[in-house]
C-alpha cells in the first residue's frame, strides 16, 4: 500500500468522526456570531471580527487537531489493525506521513470552512472585506493548524495505546497551551526564573522570558498575527530595529515549522523502532 493509498483510507476514516465536526462546527457558529455582531455598530470592520477570531482559534484549533488525531497511530497499534496495515505490505514511514495528511487535510478542511463562511458573511454585511488582512490571518491560521496535527500524530506515533495517547496530549495541551504561556510562577517562566533567579542569581532578561514564551507553538502563532494586522491595531508595535531577530514576527514562522517538523520526525524514528507485538 503506498502513502496515497493510506492517505485516501484513513481519510475516509476520519471524516465520519462526529466529535470533530462538532468540534469545527462551533468554530464556524462563532464565526457567523462574531461576524453578525460585529456588522450592526455604527463602524463595522473586518479586522475586529478577525482579531476575535485568531483569538479563539488558540483555543478550538489544539481541540480539534488533537481530537482528530490523537488516535491516529496509537488507536491502530491497540486494536491490532496496524498489523494489518504493515502486512499488505506497507512501511512504516508511509503510515506516519500519510496520517499525517489525512488528518491535516480533514482539519484544515474544517477551519477553512469557518473562514469561508465568513468570508460570505464579511461580503454580504461589510463594506471592505479586507481581503489582504483575511488572506494572511486565514493563512497563519492554516499554518499552525499543521503544527497542531504534526503534534498529535507525532504523539500516536509516540504512544501503544489509547490511554496513553490520550494523557500525552491532554499533558502537552496544559503545559504548551497553559503553563508555557503565562508568567506566573506556577509557569515554565516562573520555574526558569526560580532555578535561575532564586537559586542560581542569574537574572533572565526580559528578551530571555519572552523567547521561552514563543516556543509554544500557541504563542508563536499569536506572535506572528503581527504580519498579518497593520501596526498600531490592537497594540500590534511597529517594526523596531531594537528587537533581537528570535522576537521577531518572521521568526515565529520558523518556530511553527519546527512544530510541523519536528513532532512527525520524532514519531517516526519512534514508531519505525517499536515492537508491535
Amino acid at each position: 500500500m503506498s502513502l496515497r493509498a493510506v492517505v485516501r483510507k484513513d481519510f475516509k476514516d476520519v471524516r465520519r468522526a462526529k466529535l470533530l465536526w462538532f468540534v469545527g462546527g462551533i468554530y464556524t457558529l462563532f464565526a457567523v456570531l462574531f461576524f453578525y455582531t460585529g456588522s450592526t455598530g455604527e463602524n463595522p470592520r473586518v479586522l475586529l471580527q478577525l482579531w476575535n477570531m485568531s483569538g479563539l482559534a488558540v483555543l478550538f484549533i489544539p481541540l480539534v487537531a488533537l481530537v482528530a488525531a490523537y488516535l491516529s497511530i496509537a488507536g491502530e497499534r491497540e486494536s491490532g489493525s496496524m498489523k494489518f496495515l504493515l502486512s499488505i505490505p506497507n512501511r512504516r514511514r508511509d503510515v506516519v506521513f500519510g496520517k499525517y495528511l489525512s488528518r491535516a487535510a480533514v482539519v484544515t478542511g474544517a477551519i477553512l470552512l469557518a473562514f469561508g463562511v465568513a468570508a460570505v458573511l464579511s461580503a454580504v454585511w461589510y463594506p471592505d472585506l479586507e481581503l489582504p488582512t483575511f488572506a494572511r490571518v486565514v493563512g497563519l491560521t492554516l499554518y499552525f493548524t499543521l503544527a497542531y496535527v504534526s503534534v498529535a500524530v507525532g504523539i500516536s506515533a509516540l504512544t501503544a495505546s489509547r490511554s496513553r495517547a490520550m494523557a500525552g496530549s491532554i499533558g502537552y495541551f496544559f503545559v504548551f497551551n497553559v503553563l508555557w504561556i503565562q508568567g506566573s510562577a506556577f509557569s515554565v517562566v516562573g520555574a526558569l526564573r526560580f532555578v535561575f533567579e532564586d537559586t542560581l542569581g542569574v537574572a533572565l532578561s526580559s528578551n530571555t522570558e519572552s523567547f521561552v514564551r514563543s516556543l509554544s507553538p500557541t504563542t508563536a502563532y499569536l506572535q506572528s498575527l503581527e504580519l498579518a494586522f497593520p501596526p498600531g491595531y490592537r497594540d500590534i508595535p511597529a517594526p523596531d530595529p531594537s528587537t533581537p531577530f528570535y522576537l521577531e514576527p518572521e521568526f515565529m514562522l520558523v518556530i511553527l515549522a519546527v512544530w510541523v517538523v519536528g513532532p512527525l520526525l520524532v514519531g517516526y524514528w519512534r514508531f519505525e523502532r517499536a515492537e508491535l507485538g
